[in-house]
């Protein structure tokens, strides 16, 4: 079972993602990196596809993956 929104994303395995990303029907994600894999599930769920650009502040409240993106030891781009 997928986890709740407070214990994705950095924290998260790629199984765990790529389950995520099944249940979404992400298409075209095998060989992607999970920073890639996490933005293309922020797409799906509706909101921007920025994991690990956020400088301090992010207004996708509904994120799955807010938490860790904002996090200073996060996977994303700094």
């Amino acid at each position: 079972m997928l986890q709740s929104h407070e214990t994705v994303g950095a924290k998260m395995k790629i199984q765990e993602i790529r389950a995520k990303a099944k249940v979404l029907q992400v298409k075209n994600s095998f060989g992607l990196s999970k920073v890639e894999l996490i933005r293309r599930i922020q797409k799906a769920e509706g909101n921007f596809d920025c994991f690990g650009t956020a400088k301090g502040y992010c207004d996708q409240l509904q994120c799955s993956f807010r938490e860790d993106c904002l996090r200073p030891s996060g996977t994303g781009k700094r």
